[in-house]
């Protein structure tokens, strides 16, 4: 698990794999990873979580459009003529669509269909053809630049997830940021001496992140917990 105490092996010996320390953390927080569950995952960041659909039950992903972004832009800094000009196309299509849903979401208002198939359009075009233009796969570079454009055209659903349903953010800076400190924890402070303080450690954080989320301040969250009146999210 996280360190010595906590896996049971001598004192002081701790599991070197990251990934092990960082999945009892994120497992104590109730991160989804490895499992499905029915609802929508949410963002993954890495090429493996992009990579990978879930298996069985009724989950769908939702990937991260601000990578995805990040990625284009890569593609216009290093590439010319078509390709530069196609992943151009596909980062205004994507910066209108979050702008248009992020717009009608404010408003409680419903996004304009007419402009939202339009950029739609441009988005799936860009990486129709993207895909095409790179397909020769002639470089490293370009073979890159190529499974971007094939991505983003296979897993169209899974990144215009937001489009759909309102309840799915455009990325996944959020659950990033709730993420954070567990993997400060980890690498900065030296992990966990056992579970019980691990367990305390997620229970607080997950508590803070909920409550943030929520419009209610962290210090605000914590002073109502210690006096004995925690506050506790409306279900609906």
């Amino acid at each position: 698990m996280v360190d010595a105490q906590v896996t049971g092996y001598l004192p002081q010996r701790r599991v070197r794999r990251t990934d092990q320390r960082h999945r009892v953390l994120t497992e104590l927080l109730g991160v989804l990873r490895g499992t499905c569950h029915q609802g929508i995952l949410p963002p993954g960041s890495s090429a493996r979580d992009q990579g990978v659909r879930p298996e069985g039950g009724s989950s769908l992903h939702a990937l991260c459009n601000a990578h995805a972004l990040r990625e284009l832009i890569y593609v216009t800094d290093t590439a010319t003529g078509l390709v530069a000009d196609l992943a151009g196309q596909a980062i205004s299509a994507l910066r209108q669509l979050n702008q248009l849903v992020g717009t009608a979401h404010t408003a409680d208002a419903t996004p304009d269909q007419a402009d939202l198939a339009y950029h739609l359009h441009l988005l799936r075009s860009a990486v129709v053809l993207g895909a095409q233009a790179t397909a020769e796969r002639a470089s490293k570079l370009e073979r890159k630049h190529h499974a971007l454009f094939v991505r983003l055209r296979d897993r169209r659903d899974d990144y215009l997830r937001f489009v759909t349903n309102p309840a799915v953010p455009f990325d996944n800076n959020p659950a990033e940021r709730t993420i954070r400190m567990p993997k400060l924890r980890i690498k900065v402070s030296g992990s966990m001496r056992t579970l019980t303080g691990a367990e305390h450690f997620a229970a607080i954080r997950s508590y803070t992140a909920t409550a943030t989320r929520n419009g209610l301040g962290m210090l605000d969250a914590l002073i109502t917990a210690a006096a004995g009146n925690p506050w506790i999210p409306t279900t609906a």
